[in-house]
């Protein structure tokens, strides 16, 4: 007899355990589903943010995240595709902007975007995310140092393929002191970015 009742208050308490996981689940269910979407449209406000500040107002009248071409992302380290966003002027294509990624920071890597004109020309370059050390390679930030704007105007040519890289490696681009190993990953990703639009013009610029 005590044993019967032993074994009900043991199914009891199970029942009453995965009752509370199931009404515990439902409710985490319920808020994710209702701060998706407000999580979602802060990601976009971010994300446009962000392409406003590498590509000119004046270069397009569309909505850029809604203008976009899907290219392979070969020569971007961490893309097996990449989303590219087209600007257009009343019609026509005057730049794109996409993401790149610099796998080869000193703390890891550093994620940024890029805005390149029709004519190939760099429209500018962001820092979007690092874990770079704060006073020395976080100068990448435009926050923090107006070196990222040393690619304004850039181009394939411009300068020449040996002196796309930092100066102590023999290029155009100044390095930080005491810190080498951040704008190097940054002017080689940039540069390979510069690869990716030239190689992807056609599919990119209609």
């Amino acid at each position: 007899m005590h044993f019967e009742q032993l074994k009900t208050r043991i199914s009891y308490q199970t029942l009453l355990l995965a009752g509370f996981a199931l009404a515990a689940s439902a409710l985490l269910g319920i808020g994710d589903w209702n701060t998706r979407e407000a999580i979602e449209m802060r990601r976009q406000e971010d994300l446009k943010a962000s392409l406003a500040q590498v590509i000119p107002d004046e270069l397009y009248d569309n909505d850029l995240l809604e203008s976009t071409v899907i290219v392979p992302g070969d020569g971007l380290p961490n893309a097996q595709e990449t989303v590219v966003y087209q600007a257009r002027k009343k019609g026509r294509m005057t730049a794109a902007a996409f993401r790149l990624t610099a796998p080869d920071g000193y703390s890891g890597n550093i994620d940024m975007v890029i805005g390149i004109a029709r004519n190939d020309e760099i429209l500018g370059v962001r820092v979007i995310a690092h874990a770079e050390t704060p006073g020395l390679g976080d100068k990448i930030e435009i926050a923090k140092s107006d070196w990222i704007l040393s690619f304004n105007g850039r181009s394939l040519e411009n300068p020449t393929v040996e002196q796309w890289a930092v100066k102590k490696d023999g290029g155009e681009f100044d390095q930080f002191s005491g810190a080498t190993i951040t704008p190097r990953a940054v002017v080689n990703a940039v540069h390979r970015g510069l690869l990716f639009f030239d190689k992807h013009c056609s599919e990119i610029v209609e």
